[in-house]
């Protein structure tokens, strides 16, 4: 499938970077002519993504895209956002409005997974040409609301608004999240929503994954190069990846109609976000689980180690991830949030002591006073009599039943 190389090589002059600081890359800033940008999207065909739009282009699905806010008035997005909202505190309330140092970052994402193009020919095509799109906007830098209370309030949103799928081109630049990110992403799972998250970039200095794309449940997505080898500086490597889609030589759309070059697993996420919502299209009954096993089934093995550390199921394949033959699965292969939660996540609160048996009620003062007699009207004094009777009774049939018996044997004798 990427035996052909592409000979366009573009520049990119940085990559995704950590949440805590910049979100994505700090590009090219030449603006490329539009059909020269339509020329330069090699993975179209290289990852059968054009074959696939024969049977479906992603009407019906919609694609939140939690980044820097998209401009929605850019040629190739007219018509693609449907809606939205701001979670920095920085934006406008309907998340249109691209917030941030690197507020460019949210519309190139936004173009490949459902970019419209232009006058037919030109501009940038995503993978979902038809998919709605929602600008959910926040901020790296900046601001009073920490990023990752934005990203926890982005994801309920999308989750509330219908989405089918989260895209997420960030990282925390560590495994581990916070755990108002266990309540967001486990209520996107418990509502059929595929969350998609960026492997992250050694460039940039991820060195292994990071969260979200270590989290259970979420299609992680790593970069390879134009020759579809493991990308050295725009993708991280970890066990936790998926798929592996085009992460260098890509185009993008930016605020105010520009176009822009660019790399890293910030691309190769929508890349494939797209491609989960033709796959949404095609199949509108499938549950998420099995939305993301036929994504991983279907993808172009590597190597024969599946999941590889490297290349995790494979390159992605937009064709086969619609017409392969795939067995139906009960749970998300990529594990459940919610049982990582109870085996690591430790109790809140105090223990709760489950007594096992009787427990005394007696203060300590009490319990330091000699036993009590009852007195001869107590009540207690009414069970005496009949207890000492009964034993009285019981010991004294004990003792004639024995000489009884001894009698009888002491005669058989004789």
């Amino acid at each position: 499938m990427l035996g052909t190389t592409v000979t366009r090589r573009l520049l990119a002059l940085a990559l995704l970077g950590a949440l805590v600081g910049v979100p994505g890359a700090a590009l090219s800033s030449t603006a490329a002519v539009a059909d020269q940008v339509r020329e330069r999207e090699y993975w179209l065909e290289d990852y059968r993504i054009e074959e696939a739009w024969g049977i479906t282009r992603g009407a019906g699905v919609r694609i939140a895209i939690i980044d820097t806010g998209i401009d929605a008035t850019h040629p190739d997005l007219v018509g693609a956002v449907v809606g939205g909202a701001d979670f920095s505190g920085l934006g406008t309330a309907d998340g249109l409005t691209p917030v941030g140092s690197e507020r460019r970052h949210g519309t190139m994402v936004a173009s490949l997974a459902a970019g419209r193009g232009n006058n037919g020919v030109d501009g940038v095509l995503g993978s979902a040409p038809e998919a709605e799109l929602l600008s959910l906007s926040m901020s790296f830098g900046g601001g009073t609301i920490p990023p990752d209370e934005q990203v926890a309030n982005a994801v309920r949103f999308a989750v509330d608004n219908d989405a089918d799928i989260i895209s997420l081109s960030l990282t925390r630049n560590t495994r581990d999240w916070p755990e108002s990110w266990d309540r967001a992403f486990s209520y996107a799972a418990a509502n059929d929503v595929v969350v998609i998250a960026a492997a992250g970039n050694r460039g940039s200095g991820t060195v292994s994954v990071g969260a979200p794309a270590t989290m259970p449940g979420v299609l992680t997505v790593g970069g390879v190069d134009q020759d579809g080898q493991a990308s050295d500086t725009a993708s991280s490597q970890g066990i936790t990846i998926g798929v592996m889609a085009p992460s260098e030589g890509l185009v993008g759309a930016t605020p105010g109609g520009g176009y822009v070059s660019w790399s890293g697993t910030s691309g190769a996420t929508p890349i494939v976000a797209g491609i989960v919502a033709l796959v949404r299209s095609a199949y509108p009954n499938m549950d998420a689980a099995n939305v993301i096993n036929r994504v991983l089934l279907s993808a172009e093995r590597v190597t024969e180690t599946v999941p590889d550390p490297i290349y995790g199921y494979g390159l992605i394949d937009a064709y086969e991830a619609l017409t392969a033959d795939v067995s139906y699965v009960s749970a998300n292969p990529l594990g459940s949030l919610d049982e990582w939660v109870v085996l690591h996540r430790k109790q809140e609160g105090n223990p709760i002591v489950v007594p096992l048996g009787p427990q005394s009620t007696a203060t300590e003062e009490e319990k330091a006073l000699p036993p009590r007699i009852p007195a001869r009207d107590d009540p207690q004094w009414r069970l005496l009599p009949y207890v000492v009777t009964v034993g009285f009774a019981s010991a004294l049939s004990v003792v004639i039943l024995t000489g009884a018996v001894l009698v009888l044997w002491r005669l058989r004798k004789r």
